[in-house]
């Protein structure tokens, strides 16, 4: 495996892939490989004949200097995970190589920044959306890969992808979870031990709710959530909402729709939990 921090490095290894005439598919994350992230790899294996996987803990998209500042950071552990995978290159730059000058890129994603995370995290889908352009510069993937933990993530970029009139294929990949429910995240190691005990609360709810769906309306449905979370103070909810499968506004009445997302997130402590699941009616 390559190992590059360099973005005029990492490019020109990448132009001589593509005039090999091989394809290229992407993984960006933040660092603290798991199983969710070695996911991506793998699926990005299996349709493309090179991978590259990024490292990059993005300040700009971070609206909490204490999240940043704790974010964790295990680069060689990472680097050995990306290696065991087979991963053809990875890119792990500084911040200065990133952003040798403040960034000041502005997009508009419409009201898909407005909400959910986007209402609770001013200006975090604008330094996704900062980081993500620079790395599909950079890395010029046919296909990069998300998981579908980060849903708003995923639309957001989408929309990225048709606002530059790029050429990147955005593939969303399922969740991964523990054994016991909990979606695999990096910030899961920050839980403490009592924590960790009580964190699948948040799957048990979402598998509940699903079953619900047949049942209640999505008003009243979130309204039983919302009421379940209340009863479980150690958690402090920020929103519980079935939401449009791609407007993401929320679904209050099932009329036209079928389907739609039930998108949570609550403080566990001072660590912020995100999960999702389809729901049906």
């Amino acid at each position: 495996m390559k190992v590059t921090s360099l973005r005029n490095e990492t490019t020109a290894q990448i132009y001589a892939w593509k005039e090999a005439g091989l394809s290229i598919g992407f993984v960006p994350t933040m660092g603290a490989l798991h199983e969710g992230h070695l996911s991506l790899i793998r699926q990005a294996h299996k349709e493309n004949e090179v991978v590259v996987c990024s490292i990059f803990v993005n300040p700009v998209q971070f609206n909490n200097p204490t999240d940043l500042e704790k974010y964790p950071r295990t680069m060689e552990a990472d680097l050995d995970l990306l290696e065991k995978e087979g991963c053809d290159l990875a890119f792990a730059p500084d911040v200065d190589e990133m952003y040798p000058e403040p960034a000041a890129e502005k997009y508009d994603f419409g009201a898909l920044e407005s909400v959910l995370e986007g209402k609770f995290r001013p200006g975090h889908f604008n330094g996704v959306g900062i980081v993500v352009s620079r790395l599909f510069d950079i890395i010029m993937p046919d296909n990069a890969y998300f998981g579908e933990k980060d849903y708003q993530q995923i639309l957001i970029i989408k929309q990225l992808v048709a606002n530059t009139k790029s050429t990147v294929n955005v593939v969303p990949c399922p969740i991964i979870r523990e054994s016991d429910g909990l979606a695999m995240s990096s910030r899961n190691r920050r839980l403490t031990q009592e924590q960790r005990a009580v964190a699948p609360f948040i799957f048990k709810m979402l598998t509940e709710a699903q079953q619900l769906s047949q049942k209640l309306s999505p008003e009243d449905l979130v309204k039983w959530g919302e009421k379940m979370f209340e009863d479980h103070p150690e958690f402090k909810l920020d929103y519980f909402q079935i939401s449009d499968n791609k407007s993401l506004m929320p679904i209050k009445a099932i009329n036209n729709n079928k389907s739609g997302r039930l998108m949570v997130a609550a403080y566990l402590g001072k660590i912020r939990l995100i999960d999702n699941v389809l729901i049906n009616f």
